[in-house]
């Protein structure tokens, strides 16, 4: 008797190893505070730096016009200008990209402690969610197209004023092109979280801190190259919609249209200013990754 319990116990304490060899815990993030704040001073890095870039491209994707016809825009405008319009997105950027890191964490955390899904649904839901959520804060990116387009510069001169001007126009105005936010932000957040590893793990092996750092740049700027590419018609629906002040609200389908016959129904012309975005966004993303990965270490 006593021989059969040693022998079902010996059976039972090596099924109960096999099984903890072969069980793989899936990853729950508990106490994501420092991804908010990583993410914050990640993007305020990004937005001192690559601003000028970004306001190059803004007029490209709003006039369908030429790189150097764009540079001269804002040649004209003088170096007192070449800053304006930069504390929405400084506002808007390291909050977004604060919810972005810190809610992906966040729910991704809740969805794996509920759910029984595979872990790449329940993460891609949770980068879904998270970039929804940031869509909230579109009123500050509604500010910035306003500011950055010249049209309106002798309306307002800073955001507090661009918001006043919109005021009468009731919450609705201050949302104006929200469905391509809410199109770009939710795929895009779930392609960059689900790719990320993947794409690191295919770079040279790291051995060296500063190894590591570049992977992070690279891996970041690679991604934020392919999205910022795939992404970019919807951008340029976004500032012409968002560069409406008053008046109807034209449906997202409406206005591609509208552009792409403005634009002689060449693809070429829909991705004019592409090129410039690509550029910036390796450099915007690899800052931002690498800028994280770093801080989530220091911190």
């Amino acid at each position: 008797m006593m021989d059969s319990e040693a022998h079902e116990k010996r059976k039972s304490d090596l099924v109960f190893a096999t099984a903890k060899h072969d069980y793989k815990p899936r990853t729950v993030t508990v106490g994501s505070g420092k991804h908010y704040v990583c993410g914050y001073f990640a993007a305020f890095t990004n937005i001192a730096i690559t601003f000028p870039i970004q306001k190059v491209l803004f007029r490209q994707q709003l006039y369908g016009i030429r790189t150097r016809d764009a540079v001269r825009q804002l040649q004209t405008d003088g170096i007192r200008n070449l800053y304006r319009g930069i504390l929405p997105p400084l506002m808007q950027k390291t909050t977004t990209l604060a919810l972005m890191f810190g809610l992906y964490e966040d729910f991704s955390s809740l969805l794996l402690r509920h759910t029984n899904s595979p872990e790449v649904v329940t993460r891609s839901v949770a980068a879904i969610l998270a970039g929804t959520t940031e869509a909230l804060l579109s009123p500050f990116e509604r500010v910035q197209t306003l500011l950055q387009d010249y049209k309106h510069h002798n309306r307002f001169t800073n955001m507090f004023q661009a918001f006043k001007v919109l005021r009468p126009y009731g919450i609705r105005e201050y949302y104006r092109g929200l469905v391509p936010i809410l199109l770009r932000n939710g795929p895009s957040n779930a392609l960059f979280f689900g790719l990320r590893s993947p794409i690191k793990q295919c770079l040279p092996e790291a051995k060296t801190y500063s190894a590591n750092l570049i992977n992070d740049f690279i891996c970041g700027g690679l991604l934020g190259a392919m999205l910022g590419f795939l992404f970019f018609p919807i951008n340029v629906v976004k500032a012409r919609m968002q560069s409406q002040i008053g008046g109807e609200f034209i449906s997202f389908g409406k206005v591609l249209m509208i552009i792409w016959t403005e634009r002689d129904g060449k693809l070429t012309h829909l991705f004019r200013g592409a090129h410039l975005n690509y550029h910036r966004s390796i450099l915007s993303w690899g800052i931002i990754n690498a800028t994280y990965e770093l801080l989530l270490k220091v911190l």
